[in-house]
């Protein structure tokens, strides 16, 4: 059965914080126009998941945004077989340019009988739901096969891409030859990056908006140095005081929250200390993320083990919790593997921690802190759609490292509000990088400034609003 979810209502007059005089009226007037356009029909949108990833991070508060401006935004999240999110990590990972070599990446005629089948099964349950001039959102590879189906309704279907690769290699060719059947009848097919259109899409009408980050959120909400300490120290990242009380934060609908749950950690020792300098990634246990390059590259740099004292925490979503990703258990217990590898001196710096996913806000929170209290926060990976873990450490004003790999090329200057990797894959590189920062206090502190400044221009969901507000506008013209 198709999983529908709640969606809080958000006015969208809290942007006052953050949004000029003339912002405000322009968003004031904007959904006034899309309640007239809208009235009566309702705005749907379709993903894989609910929790642990960006796309299901960003619909959260833009939904409940629309929603607050005085649309009908629902959101509903597909259901199907283990075979079938195999096949569509296939695909994920196509989109990504790997798997290019072996062939491993294409798809055949037996797969695309699973992913028809399962995503017919969805349509029939969406066909009880979507009314023609209905408007519908669907989220990458996982959802395209219910494009034909939702049309045939009369539904207004736009399909929105978020990954992709900035060439096209014989991998990514095959991933599109596969989706592109599902494809052809949509309204609008949105991508975060020109570079991930796939030529044979020319002359298609075509949107692309990058993703944004709600600064009113659990994860990037500011938190007092007390309410980050407690955060960490009760979930076992931080060996302090676990003052309960101060373990608080806001949740989306304006009321208080607080952190209960633990994560669980593995590591030699204690957690680490407060005044230890510690260096963040945060992730889903996913290969492209290359949690084992971070782990071998911070390993083999002993400057940020005896100069500095530094340890490493390796984060992600609860192994358990995240259903369109197959791979993720996996993964990780390679990771565990490599840490038990290391030299002792070496594995006692390291903390593996899968975070708590019981609470989505409750996670968000814990994320949060984590990235607050870090001293650099890395994203090493070999691919990326876009990287919102980037893009909220730098609004909260942290150094970061990260690779020059999609979208967060069009996030930092390189030197300027962040240092990038030219080449993922080099551990040498790496390690210098975080020591570069971890040297210069003063420069990482400028840098992070100067990366919050950016975000607050161009990254925050209030400008995704207004592109939102503009789609719907050319659907309805």
């Amino acid at each position: 059965m198709l999983h529908e979810l709640q969606i809080s209502h958000q006015p969208y007059e809290c942007w006052e914080a953050y949004a000029t005089p003339q912002q405000m009226e322009a968003l004031r007037k904007s959904a006034e126009t899309m309640r007239e356009r809208l009235a009566g029909r309702a705005f749907w949108t379709v993903s894989s998941t609910a929790v642990g990833g960006g796309v299901a991070e960003t619909l959260r508060p833009l939904l409940g945004y629309v929603r607050g401006a005085g649309l009908n935004a629902r959101w509903v999240v597909i259901v199907g077989p283990p075979d079938f999110f195999r096949i569509t990590k296939r695909l994920h990972n196509a989109l990504h340019g790997e798997g290019d070599a072996d062939g491993a990446a294409r798809l055949t005629a037996e797969d695309r009988c699973v992913y028809e089948k399962t995503l017919f099964r969805n349509a029939l349950e969406l066909a009880g739901l979507v009314r023609p001039g209905d408007v519908v959102m669907l989220h990458d590879p996982q959802t395209a096969g219910l494009l034909p189906h939702l049309v045939r309704l009369g539904a207004h279907v736009v399909w929105r891409c978020h990954i992709g690769h900035d060439t096209l290699t014989d991998g990514v060719r095959d991933a599109w030859d596969f989706l592109l059947p599902y494809l052809e009848h949509a309204a609008v097919l949105v991508f975060t990056r020109a570079a991930y259109v796939p030529p044979q899409l020319a002359g298609r009408p075509i949107e692309v908006i990058p993703p944004s980050i709600d600064p009113f959120s659990a994860k990037n909400q500011v938190l007092s140095e007390g309410a980050v300490r407690a955060i960490l120290a009760h979930v076992g990242l931080l060996d302090a005081p676990a003052y309960e009380r101060d373990a608080c934060f806001l949740r989306q609908d304006g009321t208080p929250g607080r952190v209960d749950r633990a994560a669980d950690v593995i590591r030699l020792g204690r957690a680490a200390s407060p005044d230890v300098p510690l260096v963040v990634q945060v992730s889903r246990w996913d290969r492209l993320k290359d949690p084992l390059g971070v782990l071998e590259g911070f390993g083999a740099s002993e400057e940020l083990l005896s100069e500095h004292g530094a340890e490493l925490v390796l984060a992600g979503p609860n192994v358990n919790a995240v259903a369109d990703d197959p791979e993720g258990a996996g993964v990780f217990d390679e990771v565990v593997d490599a840490w038990r590898a290391l030299p002792h001196h070496q594995r006692r710096r390291v903390h593996l921690a899968n975070l708590p996913m019981a609470d989505v806000e409750e996670n968000a929170a814990i994320v949060n802190a984590l990235q607050r209290h870090a001293a650099v926060v890395v994203q090493k990976s070999l691919h990326e759609g876009f990287g919102l873990t980037v893009t909220e450490a730098m609004w909260k004003a942290r150094p970061v490292v990260a690779s020059a790999v999609g979208g967060i090329q069009d996030q930092m200057e390189d030197g300027v509000h962040g240092l990038l990797l030219k080449d993922p894959r080099d551990l040498p590189a790496f390690g210098h990088a975080v020591r570069k920062l971890l040297d210069a206090p003063e420069e990482a502190r400028q840098m992070g400034a100067r990366a919050h400044a950016r975000v607050h221009e161009r990254f925050l969901g209030l400008t995704s609003l207004f592109r939102f507000s503009a789609l719907l506008e050319r659907l309805d013209a």
